[in-house]
């Protein structure tokens, strides 16, 4: 279930094509969006200069947010995103508790197109539970029902298999590798497994 999110600023309501903060229910877990409010969390802030030191996080997903300072500036920058609607970073929560599981974001890489990529990372407290799948599923559902979105993809490192595992079990049909496109936390180019979901595709099997 997904409820709207009082924004911070409005983007062009005329376009359909833009992403407005929501929150989304998972039961166990609940999607809120990122944004310079959770500077006032100090066990927020916390879990994300804890999980941008997290060494697979590092490798595969950099954050750019190992200090309170860069992560106030991080923070700040998926505000934007919001605002602009050309963004949709979650914070993926624990429904009991509200420590820091993950994160998925969707972005527009050509919105006039309606083509969107989706991403996601997790600490190790988000590992092996099944939240990044279901956060992942949920996020790209909303974007297809609310932003018409007609294409997202994922590109994951080969070396990735648990990004891998998240998109295919997301309905991501696999399309070829990207040869050496994208630098990584280790600061050499490796070759990438694109996957992409159209909108017309069927929903996944419930794993």
């Amino acid at each position: 279930m997904s409820t709207p999110t009082p924004p911070a600023a409005h983007p062009d309501a005329t376009d359909p094509r833009t992403f407005r903060r929501t929150t989304i229910d998972l039961d166990d877990a609940v999607l809120r969006p990122w944004g310079r409010e959770d500077a006032g969390s100090g066990p927020l802030l916390d879990g994300l200069i804890a999980a941008a030191a997290d060494p697979l996080i590092a490798l595969w997903n950099p954050l750019a947010a190992r200090d309170r300072d860069a992560a106030l500036a991080w923070l700040e920058a998926r505000e934007d995103g919001w605002d602009r609607g050309a963004a949709a970073p979650f914070a993926v929560l624990d429904a009991a508790d509200g420590s820091l599981l993950g994160c998925v974001n969707v972005r527009w890489t050509d919105r006039a197109d309606g083509l969107a990529m989706i991403g996601y990372w997790a600490p190790p407290a988000g590992r092996g539970r099944g939240v990044i799948t279901r956060a992942t599923n949920a996020v790209t559902g909303w974007a297809f029902r609310t932003a018409s979105a007609r294409r997202i993809e994922i590109a994951h490192a080969v070396g990735n298999g648990a990004s891998c595992r998240v998109a295919l079990n997301c309905g991501y049909l696999p399309e070829g590798t990207l040869r050496a496109s994208h630098i990584f936390g280790d600061g050499t180019y490796h070759d990438e497994h694109l996957h992409a979901r159209l909108a017309t595709d069927p929903e996944p099997a419930p794993r």
